[in-house]
C-alpha cells in the first residue's frame, strides 16, 4: 500500500456546506454517496473486509463497486465485471427470504447458506436486487457519477483516510481515483459536525 504524501482535513458544521466541498473536490472522479444520508455507512470493518476479498479472489482489484453495505454482522455488493459477453453485475450477498425471481432479471451463481450471488446483465435490476435485500439501511450507492470506484483504488487510499479520522464516524461520501481520494463523514455526536478527509500523492 502506497503512503499518502499530501493529506487535507476539513470539518464543517452545516451539511450543505460539507457535500458541496467535497462534490467541488471530486470532480469526475468515481464516487460512492450514502443511500441515507443520516444513518451513513460504518467503515469499522471495510479496512478488512476489503483485504481478505482480495486476497481470497472473491473481488478482484478490476471490479468496480456499484454497491455495498458493512455491517459487524453482514455484508452485500454490487460490482461490474468484464467479461467475454461483455459487462455484468453481480450482487454478492444474503438470500433474500423472498420469492424467485424471474430468470430474465437475473442468473444464480451460488445459493449457499446464508449467502447468495446473482449475475445481472443490467445495472438497475443488480440495485434492486440489492435494495431489496438490504433496504438501503447504511448503503453506499456509485452516483453522480461517469463510472463507479475501482476497488483497487478503495483498498489504496480507505486506510490511509480512516486512520485520520478523530473517532468512529459514519461514511457519508467518498471519491477515489489513481491518485488521490477524499471521504466525507457524519458524528454520531448530538450536535452533527462533517469531516472530509483527502489523501493523495504529490504531484
Amino acid at each position: 500500500m502506497t503512503s499518502p504524501q499530501t493529506l487535507v482535513v476539513r470539518t464543517f458544521t452545516d451539511r450543505a456546506e460539507g457535500l458541496s466541498h467535497f462534490v467541488l473536490r471530486a470532480g469526475e472522479a468515481p464516487r460512492l454517496l450514502a443511500f441515507d444520508e443520516v444513518l451513513g455507512c460504518p467503515v469499522e470493518t471495510a479496512l478488512a473486509a476489503l483485504e481478505w476479498t482480495g486476497a481470497v479472489g472473491i473481488l478482484p482489484d478490476d471490479d468496480l463497486l456499484h454497491a455495498a453495505r458493512l455491517t459487524s454482522e453482514t455484508a452485500a455488493a454490487v460490482v461490474e465485471r468484464k467479461g467475454p459477453d461483455g459487462r455484468r453485475f453481480v450482487y454478492l450477498g444474503p438470500r433474500l427470504d423472498a420469492p424467485p425471481m424471474d430468470v430474465f432479471e437475473g442468473a444464480i451463481l451460488f445459493d449457499e447458506p446464508g449467502v447468495k450471488a446473482v449475475e445481472f446483465s443490467q445495472r438497475a435490476h443488480a440495485l434492486a436486487h440489492f435494495l431489496r435485500a438490504t433496504s438501503g439501511v447504511g448503503a453506499l450507492l456509485a452516483l453522480l457519477g461517469r463510472r463507479a470506484p475501482e476497488l483497487r483504488h478503495l483498498r489504496r487510499w480507505l486506510g490511509p483516510i480512516i486512520q485520520e479520522l478523530d473517532g468512529p464516524r459514519p461514511l457519508v461520501a467518498g471519491w477515489f481515483a489513481a491518485s488521490s481520494a477524499g471521504c466525507l463523514f457524519s458524528s454520531l455526536d448530538r450536535e452533527v459536525t462533517y469531516r472530509y478527509i483527502e489523501v493523495g500523492l504529490e504531484s
